[in-house]
C-alpha cells in the first residue's frame, strides 16, 4: 500500500532522511520506533505530503505522492496534538468535515465512535472546552468515520483512559482484520508490543532494525519489546 524508495530529505546542512526503503502493506499494523531526531515524524509527513523529499520516491496505492493529491482520500491522520476551529461545537465541526471532504463517510462508523467514546453529549459543546483527553477522541472519530484504506496515527492513546485505549485499540485491530494498513507511532513499548505486528526502528535517519515485533524480542533475547528496545539504543550509542 506504501512504498517508500531510496528517499532523502534535507532541512539546511541537515540531513534527516538518508536513503530509506520500505514497503508497509495491509493487513496489519506497522509500528514506526525511533529516538527523538531519528527521521520519524519526517517519514511520515512526507508520505502525507506535508514535508517534500529532497530526493526519491513514495508511493501510495501505486501513486507517486509528487505528483498527484488524490492519493489523500485513501489516508486517516490522526496527529499527536489535534488543533480544531474552537468556536465551533463538535457537531459542527463533523457536519464541515462531511461536507468538505463527503467521499468515504460511514455514518455507521461514525455511531460506532461516537458511542463507543460517549461524545454524544459533547456534540453541542465548543471544542474550545473540551478537555485533551476528549479532544483525542474527537481526532479519532474524524481519522475513523471516513474509513479510510490507511491510518497513520501519532501516539493515538495519549491522553484517554483505560476504557477508551482499549476501546480504540479494538478498533485498530478490527481494522487491520479488514486488511487496512495501520501506520502507528508511539513512545508506548507496552502498547506497540500489544498491537503491532511489526516495528520499523530509525535511527540517525536510516532504518536500523526491522522485522516482526516477536522476533525483535528473541533477538534481543529480552522477555519484553521494551527492554528489547532498550537494548538496540545501548548497542547504537556504544558502537
Amino acid at each position: 500500500m506504501v512504498k517508500v524508495k531510496n528517499l532523502y530529505k534535507r532541512f539546511g546542512k541537515v540531513e534527516v532522511l538518508k536513503g530509506i526503503n520500505l514497503e508497509l502493506t495491509g493487513g496489519k499494523v506497522s509500528a514506526i520506533l525511533g529516538p527523538n531526531g531519528s527521521g520519524k515524524t519526517t517519514l511520515i509527513k512526507a508520505v502525507l505530503g506535508l514535508v517534500i523529499p529532497t530526493s526519491g520516491e513514495i508511493l501510495v496505492k501505486g501513486e507517486n505522492v509528487r505528483k498527484s493529491w488524490s492519493y489523500r482520500k485513501y489516508i486517516g491522520y490522526m496527529p499527536q496534538i489535534a488543533v480544531f476551529p474552537e468556536n465551533l461545537t463538535l457537531k459542527e465541526l463533523i457536519n464541515m468535515l462531511i461536507d468538505i471532504r463527503k467521499e468515504g463517510y460511514n455514518p455507521n462508523i461514525k455511531e460506532e465512535i461516537v458511542n463507543g467514546f460517549k461524545l454524544e453529549k459533547y456534540m453541542d459543546k465548543k471544542l474550545k472546552t473540551l478537555s485533551g483527553g476528549t479532544k483525542q477522541k474527537v481526532s479519532a472519530l474524524i481519522t475513523f468515520m471516513f474509513d479510510p484504506e490507511i491510518y497513520f496515527l501519532d501516539e493515538p492513546t495519549v491522553g484517554l483512559d483505560p476504557i477508551s485505549s482499549s476501546f480504540l485499540k479494538d478498533k485498530i485491530r478490527e481494522q487491520v482484520e479488514r486488511g487496512r494498513l495501520v501506520v502507528l507511532t508511539s513512545h508506548i513499548m507496552s502498547e506497540v508490543e500489544e498491537i503491532a505486528d511489526d516495528i520499523v526502528f530509525l535511527l540517525e535517519g536510516q532504518i536500523y532494525v526491522q522485522g516482526k515485533v516477536e522476533e525483535i524480542i528473541q533477538q534481543a533475547g529480552e522477555r519484553n519489546l521494551e527492554r528489547a528496545i532498550a537494548k538496540l539504543m545501548e548497542k547504537s550509542y556504544n558502537a
